[in-house]
C-alpha cells in the first residue's frame, strides 16, 4: 500500500523528469560551448542530466500528457522542440564563422586555419568565436539557458508539436537574419579589402612594371591583423545584442499562435 502510494507520486515526475530530459539533450546537441563534437560524449550526458535536474522541479506540474496522447508522439515532438530550440543558440555560432569567412575571404586570409579543428575555419572566424563564447559565458550563458529552458514550457508545453509551415517559415529568417548580421559586422573588412583592391589599380595604372601583388600582399596581411584589434569589440558587442535578443525571445515566430 504504502509502495503504491509512493510510486504514485514518483511516477509523474519520473515521467516529467524523462520528457525534460528530451528537450534538454536535443537543445544540447545544438548548444553552443557545450555541445562542440569535440566534447566527450559523457561530458554532454552529465551535463543534460544536469540541466534536466535544474528544470524539471519548475516545469513538472506543467508537463501532462492526455490519455488521447502517444508517449512516442509526445517524445519526438519534445525532440523536435528541443532541437529547434538549439538551432537558434547554433546560430550564434554560425555568425561570428561567417563573419570571420567574409573577413579573411576580403582580406586574402583565408588559406590560414585554426589548428587541427574538426571544422577548420580561417583563423579570424576562430578568433572571433573563441572571443564571443568567452564573452558568452562571462555574460551568463549557461544561467541564461537554464531560464529559457524553463520559459520554453510557458510558450510551448510538452505535447505540442511545432506547426511544419510556421517553423519552415521561422527558420528561414531566422537564417537570413544570421546571414544578415554576419555581412554588416565583417563589413569593415570589406571596405578596406575595395579600398585596397582600388589603391593597387591605381598603382598598377601608374607603375606597370612594379609587381604590385607582392609589395601589397604583406599591408593588407598587416592591415587585416591591425583592423581586426579595433573592430573586434564592436563586432562582438553587436554580436552581443544579437545574442540577447535571440535568447530572450527563441520562438518570438510562434508567440502569437
Amino acid at each position: 500500500m504504502i509502495l503504491d502510494d509512493l510510486m504514485a507520486a514518483v511516477e509523474p515526475m519520473m515521467l516529467a523528469g524523462f520528457l525534460v530530459f528530451l528537450r534538454v539533450g536535443a537543445l544540447l546537441a545544438l548548444l553552443p560551448a557545450f555541445g562542440e563534437m569535440m566534447v566527450p560524449v559523457r561530458v554532454k550526458l552529465a551535463l543534460a542530466l544536469a540541466l534536466t535536474t535544474l528544470v524539471t522541479p519548475a516545469v513538472a506540474p506543467t508537463v501532462e500528457i492526455s490519455p488521447e496522447q502517444s508517449i512516442l508522439f509526445v517524445a519526438a515532438s519534445e525532440t523536435v522542440t528541443g532541437l529547434a530550440h538549439g538551432f537558434v543558440l547554433r546560430l550564434f555560432v554560425f555568425v561570428l564563422q561567417i563573419t570571420g569567412t567574409i573577413a579573411a575571404q576580403a582580406t586574402s586570409l583565408s588559406q590560414l586555419f585554426g589548428g587541427d579543428a574538426i571544422d577548420p575555419q580561417p583563423a579570424l572566424g576562430v578568433v572571433l568565436v573563441l572571443g564571443g563564447l568567452a564573452l558568452a559565458t562571462l555574460m551568463g550563458f549557461h544561467v541564461r539557458i537554464v531560464a529559457m529552458l524553463i520559459e520554453s514550457y510557458i510558450h510551448w508545453p510538452a505535447g505540442i508539436p511545432l506547426p511544419a509551415n510556421a517553423t519552415a517559415d521561422w527558420a528561414v529568417g531566422a537564417i537570413s537574419s544570421a546571414f544578415r548580421l554576419a555581412v554588416i559586422l565583417s563589413m569593415p573588412f570589406l571596405l578596406a579589402s575595395l579600398l585596397y583592391n582600388l589603391a593597387l589599380g591605381v598603382i598598377n595604372r601608374a607603375m606597370p612594371q612594379l609587381m604590385v601583388a607582392f609589395v601589397g600582399a604583406p599591408a593588407i596581411t598587416l592591415g587585416a591583423l591591425v583592423l581586426l584589434a579595433l573592430t573586434a569589440p564592436l563586432i562582438l558587442s553587436g554580436w552581443v545584442g544579437y545574442v540577447m535578443e535571440q535568447i530572450n525571445h527563441p520562438l518570438g515566430a510562434f508567440r502569437g499562435r
